[in-house]
């Protein structure tokens, strides 16, 4: 008897030793290879709240006004393939019902324009590229992917500089677990503004070059841990205006103690972490253990039926005749 492997045990080792070489590369090239922030973005946010707003009109400041932060942010693709980062472009407006709705951004109480560069895999500031701000930190309008239960340095383009947000727990958001990080902003100064003189307590003066102070409230971010994605925000800016030299504010451009993500913004945050998170998990994770196991079981049962083989019984080999003698 002698032993041949059969085609389907073949098969079955071929196919196990395919998805065994398959899991790590899964694993360790594929998934750090997915995990990169797009160049192609086109979002948008909305915070709402509540606070006091200065009304050009009536040249004074107005209480209990509905504010509305709008920030669009949009993906320069030409610029980032070019760079090999991703060069996102950001326009921020801040509204009242007065300025609402508005056919061009730059009606707005307040209009922003800015770029924001960055490492498509560290979500570091990259300076290049018509950077505006020179942005620094470690997150901006997002976090590193993974991220980890410690502080961050976030940029606050309002301040111009970066804040400590230190991590507070989880929280969920629309029945989404994240991150919370929390922060605040002391009083700093962030330029200058002509304005006239009886806006600063300075009356006898009919333009002064009053000093525009900035501080923050509270920020709250509950940020996707997998993607880095915010998915819910929160902020409570506080814009003042000071006669030069001065030590405490003369009239009040913007209070609010909380503006934050909309329902809509919240819930369509959460359907892209949610969808994003999945294919990281699948590709880093799910997939490579899978693989794994399934590659290991068909090597297994593909070996063990190549080692048994299947009994054949030997086929008699020719028989010989022997030759007939010739007698004379």
């Amino acid at each position: 008897m002698r032993r041949t492997a059969s085609p389907l045990s073949l098969i079955l080792l071929g196919l196990g030793t395919f998805l065994l070489v398959l899991a790590p590369m899964l694993a360790w090239y594929v998934a750090p290879r997915a995990a990169v922030n797009p160049i192609d973005i086109d979002t948008t946010a909305v915070y709402t709240g509540t606070g006091s707003v200065f009304d050009t009109d009536r040249i004074e400041t107005v209480p209990d006004q509905k504010i509305t932060v709008t920030q669009r942010v949009r993906g320069n693709v030409a610029e980032s393939e070019r760079s090999g980062n991703a060069v996102w472009d950001v326009i921020t407006t801040v509204d009242t019902d007065k300025s609402l709705p508005a056919a061009d951004p730059h009606d707005a109480l307040d209009f922003t324009p800015h770029r924001w560069v960055m490492d498509r895999k560290t979500t570091r500031p990259v300076h290049c590229c018509e950077e505006s701000p020179y942005i620094e930190g470690e997150a901006y309008l997002k976090f590193p992917f993974d991220v980890q239960k410690r502080s961050y340095q976030w940029w606050d383009n309002t301040g111009g500089t970066t804040i400590t947000l230190r991590y507070g727990g989880t929280e969920k958001v629309q029945g989404y677990t994240g991150y919370r990080f929390t922060g605040a902003v002391a009083p700093r100064k962030v330029g200058t503004r002509l304005v006239p003189g009886r806006l600063v307590d300075e009356p006898d003066r009919p333009q002064v070059l009053a000093e525009e102070w900035y501080s923050n409230h509270g920020f709250k971010l509950v940020v996707d841990q997998r993607t880095g994605r915010v998915i819910y925000a929160q902020t409570g800016p506080r814009r003042t205006l000071r006669a030069p030299g001065g030590e405490k504010d003369a009239a009040v451009l913007l209070d609010s103690e909380k503006i934050a993500f909309t329902t809509a913004t919240q819930k369509e945050a959460v359907r892209q972490a949610k969808r994003d998170s999945g294919l990281l998990r699948t590709v880093s994770r799910t997939a490579p253990v899978g693989a794994a196991v399934a590659g290991f079981v068909l090597a297994a049962v593909g070996g063990a039926l190549v080692v048994r083989g299947r009994k054949r019984p030997e086929s008699p080999g020719a028989v010989e005749m022997p030759q007939p003698s010739l007698t004379m």
